[in-house]
């Protein structure tokens, strides 16, 4: 369920929805804590959820004036973060993998892409362009034929995918519409904006992910 609640972002000054913000709070030892379930005590601020603006609120120290006290604040916090949200996505595909929410395979991702089941396509980091191509021809022919925009992203590398599905060697990958996939997918979409990436199939390269998960 999305949040209609709004707050204001320390870094923009803007305001907006929560579910497009990151609150963080005081740890007891003064440290600056990211609180992604929104359920930590205490006073808390909010950044809106780009690593961008996390690196502009901890570099300008923002989070103190923010905090009203002295906070310590990791030189390392947007990467943090990232690890959060990392964890976060590699763990709720997890979960779809349990359900039997996912397509593993090119033939199987684009069976689902085409009978119009998938919610999005992952790519391995290391997918060839060829094997991306041809998902991207039959994303293109559901969506030409009048079925859902399906997008695509490259977020991970293949042992990422491979520990979250419990398999090797995982190229491509089809979330299927469920509602652990909806969830799934939904922490995908968060993770593509906080590393300001856009889909495959607006032809950006998502950032490399975050080491030693």
């Amino acid at each position: 369920m999305i949040e209609r609640n709004e707050r204001t972002c320390i870094a923009t000054r803007k305001n907006g929805p929560t579910d497009g913000l990151i609150r963080f709070v005081t740890g007891p030892d003064g440290a600056i804590v990211p609180d992604l379930k929104r359920n930590l005590p205490g006073r808390g601020c909010w950044v809106t959820a780009e690593r961008n603006c996390v690196d502009l609120a901890a570099r300008r120290n923002l989070f103190r004036r923010a905090m009203k006290s002295d906070v310590r604040v990791a030189a390392d916090l947007a990467t943090m973060v990232d690890v959060l949200l990392t964890k976060a996505v590699l763990g709720s595909l997890g979960l779809c993998r349990k359900a039997g929410s996912i397509a593993l395979g090119a033939a199987k991702v684009d069976s689902q892409v085409r009978s119009g089941k998938a919610l999005c396509v992952l790519h391995a980091r290391e997918a060839s362009m060829d094997g991306v191509r041809k998902i991207d021809q039959a994303r293109r022919a559901v969506e030409y034929a009048g079925g859902p925009d399906i997008p695509s992203y490259k977020l991970f590398s293949e042992v990422e995918l491979g520990l979250a599905f419990g398999a090797a060697n995982v190229i491509h990958a089809a979330v299927i519409a469920s509602g652990a996939g909806e969830a799934a997918l939904r922490r995908v979409v968060a993770l593509d904006r906080y590393r300001a990436d856009t889909p495959v199939n607006r032809n950006s390269d998502a950032a490399t992910a975050v080491e030693g998960l």
